[in-house]
């Protein structure tokens, strides 16, 4: 751990970097990731840290427990007290095994256990102490002899199985580690979880053959046998993790199951995914200029296309020197929506195909989205779009894309916008956490509640996306903010200041792992108004 936030831990050569604004809170994020690694395996954790004060020593117990101690004593004692707990139980199952034992029965050989498999050579600054593998439970006793008709014969024993999952290292700070990327010491081995036996079918239950249940004629035809599960449901399992400390302890080969912050990633990014039923159209509105309504639509046109796939497109609806086109890519074309209207007869004819559009919308190769482009080189007057126009436009649009995002002007009085609406399905008020801008979006959202059902029904449900637009703002100003709309709008998403979204072009992979994950929720919170 170093003075300027940055810090890092390894399992077995896996490496976790962390990255934070203080040595205090990558101290906090290093130790989060031991509790967590030692809650996973059940087990007591030695930390050999070192940081700008130098090294010391300290133990972390699977309970949140935190001991500071000069060495390997306390692990030691725990694993000698439960070496004899298990061996004492180990005792005891065995002798209960041989009372109830009737008689005793030939042993059947059994196949050799398997070799475990050689530790990983690799450095540990900390280690996990690993209690011994217990001793094998005793044979159960013989079942009777069940005459059948074909010669019966004793069923064999399942071989034993092996206790030990693979040795698990943790690396310590970068400091420790030698030119080739190792540092002295050895391996860790934590105990896999014991299998459990499945359980035996119950004795007494009737035969599955000819009379019994489901049998051809009986009075349960068709119906499944009640004693099983179908195999045509099947428990839909969690992918193991990918991400921190237990990400890294699936890539060294444990299955381990994702946090519940992984869990709410996997769930937002299955909502954006999603394919609906017929076209949707997403309006990102605010009536005052710079609030973000911009890198609002880009951003989330991505996020749909990213996870979504393809059918998704943003229009400029701007007659006021839209800058959809400014922050986005060009493709090899000048062509705005002035070319796009007089052939839009042609387009909703049964000729038109979707390549055809490639000369009018300008492809994000990067993206992976269409943006319809105004032209704000032009003055107002001189790309003056009637309510026909728009209405032309959107059944273009979604005759060809499944998802429409439209970048809208700050006049709410115009046609276009207010012809925008009444093909909206979802609206989401953009703005910063300046005063004016939050308090704009919120005298729109006011607005629409008292224009009519189908835009009452539009500001009832609408998203909220606050943006740090200023990096001098600060969390409590995002609160601030988001906290005003919750009574407002359906749900409220903050996002983080980054400076990719500050000026140029807008690329959803040029930001911050915290601004994409913030977009995603974004993008997830629209989806659910669908």
């Amino acid at each position: 751990m170093r003075d300027d936030g940055t810090g890092q831990v390894a399992i077995n050569g896996q490496t976790v970097p962390v990255y934070r604004s203080s040595l205090g809170e990558t101290r906090s994020e290093v130790m989060r990731l031991v509790m967590e690694y030692s809650a996973s395996i059940g087990l007591a954790v030695e930390v050999q840290a070192l940081g700008p004060e130098g090294p010391s020593a300290l133990t972390v117990h699977p309970d949140g427990r935190v001991v500071h101690d000069d060495g390997v004593g306390a692990i030691q004692a725990a694993q000698a007290a439960q070496a004899q707990a298990q061996a004492a139980q180990a005792a005891q199952i065995a002798a209960q095994a041989a009372l109830a034992q009737p008689a005793p029965t030939p042993a059947v050989p059994t196949p050799p256990a398997p070799e475990p498999a050689a530790p990983v050579q690799a450095a540990a600054s900390v280690q996990a102490a690993a209690a011994p593998a217990p001793a094998p439970a005793a044979p159960a006793p013989a079942e009777p002899d069940v005459q059948t008709d074909a010669q019966s014969a004793p069923a064999p024993t399942a071989p034993a199985q092996d206790t030990q999952a693979p040795p698990i290292t943790l690396l310590g700070p970068q400091g420790d580690l030698d030119p080739e990327g190792r540092a002295p010491g050895g391996t860790i081995t934590p105990p896999s979880a014991p299998s459990v036996p499945a359980p035996s079918a119950p004795s007494g239950e009737p035969p599955l053959g000819p009379g019994g249940p489901g049998a051809p004629g009986g009075s349960d035809v068709g119906r499944r046998d009640s004693r099983r599960s179908s195999f045509l449901v099947q428990d839909r399992l969690d992918e193991p993790a990918t991400q921190g400390v237990r990400g890294v302890l699936a890539r060294v080969g444990l299955r381990v199951p994702p946090s519940e912050s992984e869990r709410a990633e996997r769930a937002d990014e299955q909502a954006v995914s999603q394919h609906w039923q017929g076209p949707r159209t997403i309006s990102i509105v605010n009536g005052k200029g710079g609030a973000g309504k911009t890198p609002s639509t880009v951003l989330l046109a991505a996020v749909f296309a990213q996870f979504g796939g393809s059918g998704v497109v943003t229009w400029d609806n701007n007659q006021t020197r839209g800058t959809l086109g400014w922050r986005t890519e060009q493709d090899q074309h000048e062509a705005t929506l002035l070319d796009l209207i007089p052939r839009t007869e042609h387009f909703l004819g049964p000729t038109a195909q979707l390549g055809d559009l490639a000369g009018f919308v300008h492809h994000q190769s990067r993206m992976r989205f269409d943006v319809l482009r105004s032209k704000p080189m032009a003055l107002a007057h001189e790309q003056r779009i009637s309510s026909e126009d728009v209405d032309a436009i959107h059944a273009v649009l979604a005759k060809f894309y499944r998802l429409i995002f439209i970048d809208s002007g700050n006049d709410e009085s115009d046609p276009m916008w207010l012809r925008m609406i009444d093909h909206t399905d979802q609206l989401v008020v953009a703005t910063s956490t300046r005063d004016d801008h939050a308090e704009a979006g919120a005298l729109l959202l006011e607005a629409l509640a008292n224009r009519g059902e189908h835009m009452a029904e539009l500001a009832r449900k609408a998203v909220v996306v606050v943006s740090q637009s200023d990096p001098k703002a600060t969390p409590a100003d995002m609160r601030r903010v988001a906290q005003g709309y919750r009574a407002l709008a359906r749900e409220v998403v903050t996002v983080p200041f980054d400076p990719a979204m500050v000026d140029g072009q807008l690329d959803y992979r040029a930001l911050r792992p915290q601004t994409r994950r913030a977009w995603l929720a974004a993008g997830a919170a629209v989806s659910r108004g669908f």
